[in-house]
């Protein structure tokens, strides 16, 4: 995993240059009894909160979740930026169906491709300590577990595994990417699945940060 660090630092940066976030994703359209792809475990208690703790980058904060869905900030991971940024570096014909779900304070995005699904969810924590303690038990449970370390986790918890998935926490949010579903490669420029999971993590990351 060592050797793909600097380029993944490359992008995390280009990555952080992004602009345009879509702010809004639309609004929930799965059932809400569809199962999330994060690893199962005991989860700290999680819910909606008025106030974050302040961000690892810059101090800023993650809006607050709604007491009846999903905050704008975690519905972007279904909006145009992530499925424009998919969308080309698959160079895919059109953009790619999506559904959603909110249940158990996580927003899930699930993208149909012809190789498969790729799924995005976000856990809503309380506050930034609870998000902390979920992300550390699902790292703890999580099979051939590295830590993205250095400029590649953009100054936040980071990990990835080594079958496709890349997990961010963020203040009161944890980011999984989870690519686990498609290939090892794909794409014209067979891109990895890890590769793929860490550059729609960055652009999503790219979008809190510019929409704190």
């Amino acid at each position: 995993m060592k050797q793909h660090k600097p380029v993944m630092a490359s992008l995390a940066m280009a990555a952080l240059l992004l602009s345009g976030c879509a702010t809004a994703a639309g609004s929930v359209t799965a059932p809400s009894n569809l199962p999330t792809r994060a690893p199962s475990a005991a989860s700290p208690e999680a819910g909606p909160t008025d106030s974050h703790g302040g961000g690892h980058h810059g101090g800023s904060s993650s809006p607050a979740a709604k007491t009846n869905g999903p905050s704008e900030a975690a519905k972007m991971v279904c909006g145009d930026q992530p499925k424009d940024r998919l969308t080309s570096i698959l160079d895919l014909e059109q953009d790619p169906h999506t559904i959603n779900d909110w249940a158990d304070s996580t927003f899930t995005c699930t993208y149909h491709l012809d190789e498969g699904d790729l799924v995005i969810s976000v856990k809503e924590a309380k506050d930034k300590a609870t998000a902390l303690t979920y992300f550390d038990a699902m790292q703890a449970l999580a099979k051939d577990a590295t830590p993205i370390e250095g400029l590649a986790n953009l100054g936040f918890p980071a990990y990835e595994t080594t079958d496709g998935s890349a997990v961010f926490q963020k203040d009161s949010f944890i980011l999984h990417v989870d690519a686990t579903d498609l290939p090892a490669t794909l794409g014209p420029d067979n891109i990895t699945r890890n590769a793929l999971a860490y550059q729609l993590s960055t652009t999503i990351l790219a979008c809190w940060i510019e929409h704190p």
